[in-house]
């Protein structure tokens, strides 16, 4: 892997579709095959989209201001703490327009979050060749499912808090540098099954949170542009951004995560459906993630008790289980 993404320990809705086949990837994505890519964990990669016109910020107002009329962009409050709940709010807590938040970006802690990009046509373009560049490491015959952007703008000393998503995610270094934290989706200790559990079923991060003793079990990634991560649904992770690279003119760091569901994220989310009501009964269940073939089994019983909870309680289902809706 090239030298510029460095791993230290932490002592350290539109577009849904299936894989196209098509040439190997290209210039936009590219990984060290000794990795031996693969969904179901995470790995480094280079990519060529820091320089693409899209990821200006120009371009990122301009952005910005049509996607804040839909509610689409979100502000969080300068903090350097990553184990702080994360929490952001539609509009700036000052008042700003859009225009003066990239007026003043490059204040320290400055932090502008921009959901949902490919609502744009052309971002909906760019979010999917990212897709494409990838298709020779997604499993072949399986669809990609609700393929989403999510662009982040700071300065430094800014964080993303410890989190985890129900999504895949190729997240991808634009401009400036980050650091970029990650841990291990099947260990217990970062984050509970039943946790996990309450994520997947209510969108719950109540107890999802960051503490000494989960710091010492991550891993860091240093990126700078053209640098890339991919971590699988579920994954613990935050990014930290410190102002030792800044230099006049340049201190503003930038950010995108492409992410999207495949069949087997879904049967995963059915799976920890299933673990839950196994656990009401006094059953101590695998997590999903650590064998496919258990997941297999236990995901038809997970569909049935998100269906029976949906009709009888009122059950709202949240995005884990909803994607099958999407298949073209």
């Amino acid at each position: 892997m090239d030298d510029a993404l460095s791993s230290r320990s932490d002592r350290a809705h539109p577009g849904d579709g299936p894989i196209r086949p098509g040439p190997s990837p290209g210039a936009g994505l590219i990984v060290d095959p000794a990795q031996a890519p693969a969904l179901d964990r995470r790995f480094t990669f280079r990519h060529a989209y820091d320089t693409h016109p899209l990821m200006g910020l120009v371009a990122l107002e301009a952005l910005a201001e049509r996607l804040q009329a839909g509610f689409q962009c979100r502000f969080m409050a300068p903090s350097t703490d990553p184990a702080v709940p994360f929490e952001h709010a539609p509009r700036p807590a000052d008042g700003r327009t859009i225009r003066e938040v990239f007026a003043r970006l490059d204040e320290p802690g400055s932090w502008i979050a921009l959901y949902d990009v490919q609502t744009e046509p052309a971002y909906r373009d760019f979010v999917w060749q990212v897709i494409a560049d990838a298709r020779s490491w997604l499993p072949s015959g399986e669809r990609v499912l609700d393929v989403r952007g999510f662009i982040f703008v700071s300065a430094p000393p800014s964080v993303t808090p410890f989190h985890i998503d129900g999504e895949n995610n190729f997240w991808m270094q634009i401009r400036g540098r980050k650091t970029i934290h990650v841990w291990d989706r099947n260990d217990p200790r970062v984050v509970a099954d039943r946790d996990l559990e309450r994520f997947i079923l209510y969108r719950s991060l109540d107890a999802v949170r960051l503490d000494d003793a989960k710091r010492a079990l991550g891993q860091a990634f240093d990126c700078g542009p053209g640098d890339g991560l991919y971590f699988p649904s579920t994954t613990p992770h935050m990014t930290v951004s410190t102002p030792d690279w800044v230099t006049e003119g340049d201190g503003v760091a930038v950010s995108i995560g492409v992410v999207f569901y495949t069949e087997s994220t879904l049967r995963e989310a059915h799976a920890h459906a299933c673990n839950q009501w196994l656990r009401r009964i006094g059953w101590t269940p695998a997590r999903p993630g650590v064998s496919r073939r258990l997941d297999a089994f236990k995901a038809p019983f997970g569909r049935l008790a998100v269906a029976a909870a949906e009709r009888l309680r009122g059950y709202r289902p949240t995005l884990s289980f909803l994607r099958d809706a999407n298949e073209p």
